[in-house]
């Protein structure tokens, strides 16, 4: 999303491996270009420091004093010394504690107070600010009122948690866990206390005289899957961790109300936002510029609905608006109809009415890897599985897959 690059590329594949100093972010792009820059919250992208506040390395965005590396801290303040997490434990150290939090000092209004802060100072010159809200994640928990604010006896356990499902790869077989509806309830009051300080920031450009002049972008970097499949939390290519809200807001430039169904990749959010600023970036991306398709609602014909998605080592994929296929180098091939499968409950990938389809995408995947460098399709199965959806032939034989390992944890005595 910062890079316009896709995460093989950036020296940051997976969490706490620090970005390249020669990659360029879209705000080092608007800070040559006059712009006032600033970031808040959670970073993740410079090493193992945690919380590590305010990185050496800014990548463009100049104020960058409440930035910190890693952590889902709860309770933040300042100090004499700075911005610290106000919670401890018994020895002194920062824990994810929300106990005593407020609308100051809980982490999503202290990094909304921020934003407004930086707003104010800058409000008469172009200014580019991101704020990295924690939430919402685990620890499930938030400040009051929002912790008692959803009831949780109308949650139930979703749909997909109840099915058996069919031909469905590892990542996704339905799993029986137990439905917790009051860490539902408390993942409600996380997301309406993030709307309310949305909110609070609107009213602030609103107040000012520069809402108009302003673009702002609502997203997120991953999903939860929230009970679905039985499952929480991400990393998977399911809808609920690997699907993500993207709203936004830009009078003038971006018609009112408009709604896009085609799929879009994190990758193209720079060049996208760059192109609407009409402010050209140094470095190539390897994303797309969709600012036609935001400013005209309406795909240029040479369009191509399809996105690349990957995760670590583990899983990559071509998604469209209406299908997805995935692949492993641990699990066979899987083809979701999002229309006709919503829950995600079926495996489409054997059906003959798709395998014209599963050519198609698994041509633009195999493009993908060769153009931009995917370390997992060095793998010898996965490059069998698409050689062999790309060919002519009808009948699927799974190459060979490593047979996985259950590695125990090793635990201490107590």
């Amino acid at each position: 999303m910062l890079t316009g690059l896709y995460p093989q590329n950036t020296g940051s594949p997976s969490n706490n491996e620090p970005l390249l100093d020669s990659v360029e972010t879209f705000a080092e792009v608007l800070h040559q270009k006059g712009y006032a820059t600033g970031y808040a919250g959670k970073w993740h992208l410079d090493g193992p420091a945690k919380p590590g506040w305010a990185p050496e390395r800014k990548f463009g965005f100049e104020d960058n004093r409440y930035m910190f590396n890693r952590g889902h801290w709860k309770k933040l303040d300042i100090g004499n010394h700075g911005p610290f997490v106000a919670a401890r434990d018994a020895k002194g150290r920062p824990t994810y504690g929300l106990a005593g939090a407020d609308e100051k000092t809980f982490t999503t209004d202290f990094l909304a107070d921020r934003t407004i802060e930086f707003i104010k100072k800058n409000k008469d010159q172009p200014f580019c600010y991101m704020v990295s809200i924690p939430d919402p994640h685990g620890p499930n928990t938030v400040r009051p009122p929002y912790d008692t604010m959803f009831d949780p006896a109308p949650f139930r356990q979703p749909l997909s948690a109840l099915a058996k499902g069919k031909n469905l790869p590892s990542f996704a077989t339905v799993v029986q866990a137990k439905f917790n509806a009051q860490q539902m309830a408390n993942y409600f009051g996380m997301v309406k206390c993030i709307d309310d300080n949305i909110g609070r920031i609107r009213e602030t450009l609103k107040y000012l005289g520069i809402y108009q002049d302003t673009i702002i972008v609502f997203t997120s970097d991953h999903g939860d899957m929230c009970g679905e499949l039985g499952r929480h939390n991400k990393g998977i290519p399911c809808e609920g961790s690997a699907r993500i809200p993207f709203i936004l807001t830009a009078p003038g430039i971006v018609p009112c109300g408009t709604v896009l169904h085609e799929a879009m990749g994190t990758v193209d959010f720079k060049p996208t936002l760059l192109h609407l600023l009409e402010t050209p970036a140094k470095q190539k991306s390897q994303g797309r510029d969709l600012s036609q398709l935001f400013r005209k609602a309406k795909a240029p014909k040479e369009h191509k609905d399809v996105a690349f998605v990957r995760i670590g080592t583990k899983w990559f994929g071509a998604f469209t608006g209406h299908y997805k296929l995935v692949v492993s180098k641990t699990d066979p091939p899987a083809l979701y109809d999002l229309m006709e499968d919503p829950n995600e409950v079926s495996n489409a990938f054997h059906q003959p009415e798709h395998r014209d389809l599963v050519r198609q995408l698994a041509k633009e995947l195999k493009h993908y890897a060769e153009t931009y460098g995917e370390s997992q399709y060095e793998d010898a199965v996965v490059q069998s599985d698409i050689a062999w959806m790309i060919s002519d032939s009808n009948q699927y034989k799974s190459p060979e897959r490593p047979k996985p390992t259950n590695k125990k944890k090793k635990g201490r005595k107590k």
